[in-house]
């Protein structure tokens, strides 16, 4: 058989004679955008509604029709009697069960048409049950489109959830890379091995997963979005949890590292060597180092610096305590500078500098200088060469050398802190004589302000002037007397300030005492120095 493909937009059965004339058939050739349709489709909706029809009439009429380019053009497809036909449609559904179309057909010259209700009543029976399109049904019913595909109902696909994700807000990727400088060197000191973190600072923010949403077929049928990957905040000591449990901040300073996806904080800091393979350290809370630290090198820390092994030519620089157990060899340039004390084994060739005490074994031609005592025992227990300086005390158990070496120790107040101090005294006084002074004018002046007396500009200017002067010397008074307050401390402590040997000092050693001073001429044993009338006077222990 052959096949015809025909654009047209309906296909209407317009006269159904039974007992006379047959069956005809009107085609409307399509409006502006209309469809193909398909003579087999006419065929099959002929046989689907038992219509009678001539194959040979129905293909005639058809190429009649074409070649007439009229509008509409009607035929008789049979001379057998046929009953009306209602309304009616074709209803298919996707393979993915996502989508209901139907193609209505429309009824004969004097057939029925569908109610909007009826075609509903029909989806039900077919199960279909969701995502229906009832206004656009309605409208469908309301100026019907006949042959052509008409979507009634539609699924809805899920939506795809997203999975949980840790955003890290620190270097998670710490590795010690030197760094190839403009003149060709490779710089091994500054690497990347150490990430620092402050009290406060947020290190991680859980963006938790997006489960997504149920899709659904026509059926109801319920589609599950695909499975999301969930995540936990991991995380050690130092650190709290927000209460949405989403954000994680450091409670301390400290350094903070990722380690097979846990967070951790620690304020101290934990290094086998200081060498190539770390660089120099700076860190925000205190650091251990287990081994040496080799020349060269540089330690910064907050807080604490201990050292299990030696210091060689390097730079520690600590906000509280030194400590090295084996001792300080500082090579003419190596320097140790602490907050609070330095408690070393030996100190050697070294610059050393403590806001607290120091201990050790033995100095040897080095620069120490500590604020409050420096206490050098043990077996060997000396100082020989160099200058070691004391606020308060130097205790030794053998001072100087016998092979001449240039030795000076001092304690007691620096000149400087005492003229510092009576330097505050005349300043405070002036400071006194200038407040009284503007006390009477101010005074004067706020009484006329009160009783209503207007100023004249420059009086205003004036008296501007010296309310910003009477600020300005309130504030300096109080900075000058807060200042001796801590510098009267400081020579209350000093009084008694002194250089004890427990051992022997050697002749040639210099004993400074504040101001004054004394060479040891002799060798002598288990005495005592001190200030007294002016002078540098030596006792017995």
């Amino acid at each position: 058989m052959e096949k015809w493909d025909i654009m047209i937009m309906e296909i209407e059965i317009l006269e159904v004679i039974c007992g006379g004339n047959g069956v005809s058939v009107r085609i409307v050739l399509p409006k502006d955008g209309g469809e193909f349709v398909s003579v087999k489709e006419l065929m099959d909706y002929l046989d689907s509604r038992n219509i009678p029809f001539e194959l040979s009439a129905l293909n005639k009429g058809i190429q009649d029709a074409v070649a007439s380019k009229q509008a509409e053009y009607g035929f008789m497809i049979s001379h057998v009697p046929a009953q009306e036909v209602r309304e009616g449609y074709v209803l298919s559904v996707s393979q993915d069960k996502m989508t209901a179309t139907a193609r209505f057909y429309p009824p004969s010259l004097h057939g029925e048409r569908m109610s909007v209700q009826e075609f509903l009543n029909d989806l039900a029976v077919k199960k279909i049950i969701f995502g229906i399109k009832t206004k656009e049904i309605e409208q469908f019913f309301a100026a019907p489109e006949y042959c052509t595909d008409f979507v009634v109902a539609s699924g809805i696909q899920p939506r795809q959830g997203s999975d949980a994700r840790i955003e890290y807000y620190f270097n998670t990727d710490l590795d010690a890379r030197p760094t190839l400088l403009a003149d060709g060197s490779v710089d091994f000191f500054h690497l990347n091995t150490i990430c620092c973190c402050q009290k406060g600072q947020v290190l991680a923010r859980l963006f938790p997963e997006d489960p997504g949403e149920y899709g659904s077929t026509i059926y109801g049928e319920r589609i599950k979005p695909r499975t999301v990957k969930k995540e936990t905040l991991r995380f050690s000591n130092n650190i709290s949890l927000s209460e949405d449990r989403q954000t994680i901040t450091s409670e301390v300073n400290g350094h903070v590292t990722l380690v097979d996806g846990k967070v951790f904080v620690s304020d101290i800091l934990e290094v086998k060597d200081v060498d190539s393979s770390t660089g120099d350290i700076d860190y925000e809370g205190s650091v251990k180092i287990n081994g040496n630290v080799c020349a060269n090198f540089s330690v910064r820390a907050k807080g604490d610096i201990e050292v299990s092994g030696v210091v060689e030519g390097a730079y520690l620089e600590a906000g509280g305590d030194i400590i090295i157990t084996r001792g300080m060899n500082g090579m003419i340039k190596g320097t140790l500078k602490a907050g609070g004390n330095i408690v070393a084994k030996f100190i050697e060739n070294a610059k050393v500098h403590a806001d607290g005490y120091i201990s050790t074994e033995s100095i040897l031609h080095s620069d120490v200088y500590a604020a409050t005592e420096i206490l050098v025992s043990g077996r060997r227990g000396f100082i020989t060469g160099g200058k070691v300086s004391a606020m308060n005390l130097v205790r030794v158990k053998t001072l100087g050398s016998s092979m001449g070496a240039d030795t000076v120790v001092e304690v007691g107040v620096d000149p400087s802190i005492k003229q510092e101090f009576i330097a505050l005294q005349k300043q405070v006084a002036e400071n006194k004589k200038t407040l009284d002074a503007l006390y009477p004018v101010l005074s004067s002046m706020a009484q006329k302000l009160s009783r209503g007396v207007k100023l004249r500009p420059e009086q205003l200017k004036y008296l501007q002037d010296l309310i910003a002067t009477e600020k300005l010397k309130k504030q300096e008074q109080e900075s000058c007397i807060m200042r001796m307050k801590q510098l009267q401390v400081i020579l209350d402590e000093s009084a008694n300030a002194r250089v004890e040997v427990t051992g022997e000092v050697f002749g040639g050693t210099k004993i400074c005492i504040a101001d004054v001073s004394m060479v040891v001429k002799n060798s002598m044993s288990y005495c005592k120095f001190i200030k007294q009338q002016g002078e540098v006077k030596m006792t017995a222990l």
